[in-house]
Formats: structure tokens, C-alpha cells, sequence
């Protein structure tokens, strides 16, 4: 146990290899222990080295060197009793030393001190060949040798973190720089290019299986060793990602030559938007702000695919609100949304909106859950809902009478630190082969750059529900038209291809309540056919971007019907 044996020769002509694999896989196979399950070769019973009776007797290395130290002691000592030498940078010693661990320095092995302020302690031949060093390639086995150099056949390494120090406080340049570990990233690297010979370990998470391997077969096998690699590589990659877009976001290039997206994953989930699609949850790893990744599961079930999209979309829309505000979503669009001074009324607001559509949605409310709106939302039934917080008297109700409703407290933003930077200041559409990339759509309202175009001025009443439905249209699919009135939506149409329809379908479900309230588009009249609908249906006012070659006979249009009209200056489409 805790050793392996060297061969001194390569493979000759009538050596089988196994199929599929390069050769240094196979003669690393011979040295590391076989390169599939035991059941292939042994017939079931557990694998084992495959002893050759010239074969010299080598002890395992391990190096370690790892900024978390989340079960660093307990690994350090289970390979210590597994007769595996065992070396570590001078932090994770003293560490170790203080559990009473005593391991060899690196400086042992390169015999010399750590410089430049304890950035350079690895980078050294004894350090890299031992790390590099092809198990297959005799010669360089010879090299070692020559050198009085050992190779290293465990290298455990993670790196200190940078995107989560950046974004947790205000940290200026120099500091920014100095945070940058250069060598955990190189000795990452190294061993997980040499994968063949050398487990790559970059996450605590995997000393339990590392040490039950050792144990089990006497190595670790090359199926663990190749994921560990891969694992290795990624880790390194979004590394070194994360410190590109803090650069790219202090020098302010938004779109750089090459993009590095950098995600971590939260969750297998069971399946994707449909039931034969695989799927997973990940998070930005720079987007610093509260947001669904960070939510915490107080009730029911976890939150299927399609519900973390409806989830999304409803919390987008209640954070464009300042007053207590309910939005219910299905399939991403709002069927109702209300805002009012308390979150009672806000929900009544936007369950009147469409009842029978609300049914089986998604809920986000920007203002905690108590024991009224709880009342409210036991009548009538829901996949989600997802909010600032839930008292607990709200918390054990809802679980006891609707088990299956997934609670979600949402947690605030931080005050400090960079956030938002990288990708999570960019939004994305998929295509094939590639991605569109764009800044996020943001509402920004000026109320200096509304423009009234008609020579009817809107009231203070009707300037109140123009916003309203301003910030609520953008929300909704194009071509998007939303009726509001009383801070409260009455009529919805969403993702028509042609706005006059998105009209009918929003006045249709609106009914009489269209009278007296107002209108948003979420870019421009071609025509104005759609205005006229609205103003015979009682429409008193609308909200558009303006910006059409026929703005002059929806404006035309207006004015015949006694309408006050106000252009934004800015669409929001959304596909």
C-alpha cells in the first residue's frame, strides 16, 4: 500500500495496449494499476498492481498545496499511514504542523527558499519533472534519476480564490494583482497534463474517494485521474477568466476579443424544458447581487427548469418596482402584475389581472411574506414563490397545507466590492455555432426625455399608470402591449408577431376595465391602427418609444381621439 512499481522498459512489439487509449496510458496503466475496473480483469475481485518480478519498489509523492484547508489534515494523515511521502508549501505545513502533521517542506525537494515574498516556491525541476515526468518514456524516468529527482504522483492544489474577494469588498489594483496565484495555477496545470501518471486534485471534495482508492487498489485509477484532470483544467481556465474580466472591467472593454464565460454548477436538475432534455443549474461566479443562484430553498420541492425560468423573470420584474409589488408569471411573461401599498393588495392587483391564466404560475414579491398575503395565496394554487424573506409562522402554514409549493428567500445585495462585472453585465442569445452578446436591457427613466407629442398633456393620474406600464412592457414578450390602470395591470398581449394583435388580445382580456386606462408598447406604432382600436375601447393615454417614419399619423391618430401620447426614446424588445 502507498507504493508503486517502475518498470524499466518500454513496451515491446507484442505488448498489448488497450484499444482506443495512447500508449502512455497503457504503460502508465502498468505502473499506476489497470486502466479499467477490475471486473474486466480480474473477474470481479477487486484491482490490484500486477507485480513484475524486476520491477524496484518506489514510494508514492504527494505534494500539497491548497489556500482552503477544508479536510487538508485529514487527508495529509490517511495518506501519511498509507506510506505516502507526503511534501507541502510552507502555509498548508504549518497548517498541518499545528494538527500535529509533520510532512517534508518543498524545500526539501528543490533546496531552495521560497522567494519574491513566498511566490516562488514550486517553480523548480524537482518540483515540475518530478510532476511531468512521462511513466511510459524510460528515458525520462532515467532523468529523474540521474538528477536525484523523485516523481510526484499525487499533486493537490487549490487555488485562492479571486472573483468572491473582488466582489466582497473594494479592492484596488495592487492588491488585485498580488491576490493572483500564479503558482497553484501552474501546478494544477502540470499534473493534469501529465494525467496519465498524476492525479490532478483541485477540490476538497474528492480526498474521501482519493484515500478510499489508495486503500481499495493501491493507486488511483486512470478513470479518476482523467476526470480529476479535466476538473483541473477547468479550474485553472475559469481562474484565469476571472481575473480577465476584472481587468477588462477596470480598463472598461466590455467586449473583448475572446469571452470567457465562468460558471460553477448548483444543481443537476431532473430535466430541461422538456422531459427528454438533459439539464443543470450554474452560477456566474463574478455576478455578485442577490439572485436566484443564491436563494435559499425554505419549502417544497427544488425548482424545476422551467420554473426557474418563470422565477427569473417574475424577480426581474418586482426589483424594477419600488412600491410592495406582486408579479405572477407563466412561460416568462407576466399574466398580472399590481403594486400598491401593501403586498395584499399589490397581489389582489395582479391576481385580477387574468385569474384563470394565474393559475399554476410563479410568484415574486419584493417586500417579505407574513401571514396576510399567505392567506391570500393558500386560495388558489401555485408552483413557486420567491421573495425577500418569509416569517416563520408563513413558512411552517404554507408547508403544511401546500407541501409541493416551492418557498424561495432571495438574498439582498451587497453593499461592497465589485459585482456584476464579466458576463453578468451581458446578456446572450444561442446560436448555431455561436452567441449574440449584448449589454443588459435596463430601464433607466429619465423623466426629463419623455416627450409629449400630443397636444393633450397626460394627468398626474395617468402620467402614474404610463410608468407603471412602462416598466411593466418591458418585462413582456415583443411585440408586447400591456393596459394598466390604478398601478395595476388589466390586459396583456404578449409575443404576437404583429402589434396590432398583441392590441386586440390585451383590450380582449382587459374587457371594460380597458376604460380609463392607459397603454405601453415596447417599440413603435407601424401603423396606427392599434391606437385607434384602443382609444374606441376607452384607452386615455399611451406610452411608446416612438421613432417610426408614420409617427406623424399615430400622433395624427391621437389627437383625433383626444388621447395624450408620450414617446420614450428607447425600445424594449425582447425575444
Amino acid at each position: 500500500m502507498g507504493r508503486r512499481r517502475r518498470d524499466d522498459r518500454r513496451p515491446a512489439d507484442g505488448d498489448r495496449l488497450t484499444p482506443g487509449r495512447p500508449a502512455e496510458y497503457a504503460m502508465a496503466g502498468a505502473i499506476l494499476g489497470p486502466l479499467t475496473p477490475s471486473a474486466e480483469r480480474t473477474g470481479g475481485r477487486a484491482p490490484t498492481l500486477r507485480a513484475r518480478p524486476h520491477w524496484e519498489e518506489v514510494r508514492v509523492r504527494a505534494l500539497l498545496s491548497v489556500a482552503d484547508r477544508t479536510g487538508i489534515a485529514a487527508l495529509a494523515r490517511g495518506l501519511l499511514e498509507l506510506g505516502v511521502e507526503v511534501y507541502a508549501t510552507d502555509g498548508t505545513r504549518e497548517h498541518l504542523a499545528a494538527d500535529g502533521i509533520e510532512v517534508g517542506s518543498v524545500s526539501d525537494l528543490t533546496s531552495v527558499p521560497a522567494l519574491v515574498g513566498g511566490q516562488v516556491k514550486t517553480f523548480h525541476p524537482a518540483v515540475y519533472a518530478g510532476i511531468l515526468a512521462r511513466r511510459d518514456r524510460p528515458e525520462q524516468l532515467a532523468e529523474l534519476a540521474d538528477n536525484g529527482i523523485g516523481p510526484i504522483d499525487l499533486v493537490v492544489v487549490n487555488v485562492k480564490p479571486f472573483a468572491p474577494e473582488v466582489g466582497a469588498r473594494l479592492v484596488g489594483l495592487d492588491e488585485a494583482i498580488e491576490m493572483i496565484d500564479v503558482g497553484g495555477a501552474a501546478l494544477l496545470g502540470a499534473a493534469a497534463r501529465n494525467a496519465a501518471g498524476v492525479a490532478a486534485v483541485a477540490d476538497p471534495r474528492h480526498y474521501d474517494a482519493i484515500l478510499a482508492e489508495l486503500r481499495e487498489d493501491g493507486h488511483v485509477t486512470v478513470e479518476t485521474r482523467a476526470r480529476l484532470a479535466a476538473e483541473a483544467f477547468g479550474t485553472v481556465a475559469a481562474y484565469h477568466a476571472e481575473i480577465a474580466a476584472y481587468l477588462n472591467q477596470i480598463s472598461g472593454n466590455t467586449f473583448p476579443t475572446r469571452l470567457a464565460m465562468v460558471l460553477e454548477k448548483v444543481a443537476d436538475l431532473p430535466n430541461g424544458e422538456n422531459p427528454h432534455q438533459r439539464a443543470a443549474f450554474y452560477r456566474e461566479t463574478t455576478h455578485r447581487s442577490g439572485t436566484l443562484t443564491d436563494a435559499t430553498l425554505l419549502g417544497g420541492a427544488s425548482p424545476s427548469f422551467n420554473d426557474l425560468l418563470d422565477l427569473d423573470a417574475a424577480e426581474r420584474i418586482v426589483r424594477d418596482f419600488t412600491a410592495p409589488t406582486v408579479a405572477i408569471v407563466k412561460r416568462t411573461d407576466p399574466v398580472g402584475l399590481g403594486s400598491a401599498e401593501t403586498l395584499v393588495e399589490a397581489y389582489r392587483k395582479a391576481l385580477d389581472t387574468e385569474p384563470v391564466a394565474a393559475f399554476g404560475g410563479v410568484i415574486a414579491v419584493n417586500r417579505p411574506v407574513g401571514p396576510a398575503l399567505t392567506e391570500e395565496l393558500l386560495a388558489n394554487s401555485y408552483e413557486a414563490i420567491v421573495g425577500p424573506d418569509f416569517d416563520e409562522g408563513s413558512v411552517e402554514r404554507l408547508r403544511a397545507e401546500r407541501p409541493e409549493l416551492t418557498l424561495l428567500a432571495m438574498p439582498p445585495d451587497p453593499v461592497d466590492g465589485m459585482r456584476d462585472y464579466g458576463i453578468a453585465s451581458l446578456d446572450f442569445k444561442r446560436l448555431a455555432g455561436g452567441l449574440l452578446v449584448e449589454t443588459l436591457d435596463s430601464l433607466d427613466i429619465d423623466k426629463r426625455q419623455l416627450q409629449v407629442v400630443t397636444r393633450r398633456r397626460p394627468t398626474l393620474e395617468e402620467l402614474t399608470d404610463l410608468l407603471f406600464a412602462w416598466r411593466a412592457v418591458r418585462h413582456v414578450r415583443s411585440n408586447a402591449i400591456v393596459l394598466a390602470r390604478d398601478g395595476a395591470t388589466v390586459g396583456i398581449g404578449a409575443a404576437q408577431a404583429s402589434r396590432q394583435t398583441a392590441v386586440e388580445i390585451a383590450l380582449r382580456k382587459a374587457g371594460d376595465r380597458a376604460k380609463l386606462a392607459v397603454m405601453a408598447a415596447d417599440a413603435y406604432f407601424p401603423f396606427p391602427d392599434g391606437i385607434a382600436l384602443a382609444a374606441l375601447a376607452g384607452v386615455t393615454a399611451i406610452i411608446q418609444p416612438g421613432g417610426s417614419v408614420r409617427d406623424e399619423m399615430a400622433i395624427e391618430v391621437a389627437d383625433r381621439h383626444h388621447l395624450a401620447m408620450v414617446f420614450t426614446g428607447r425600445r424594449h424588445f425582447r425575444h
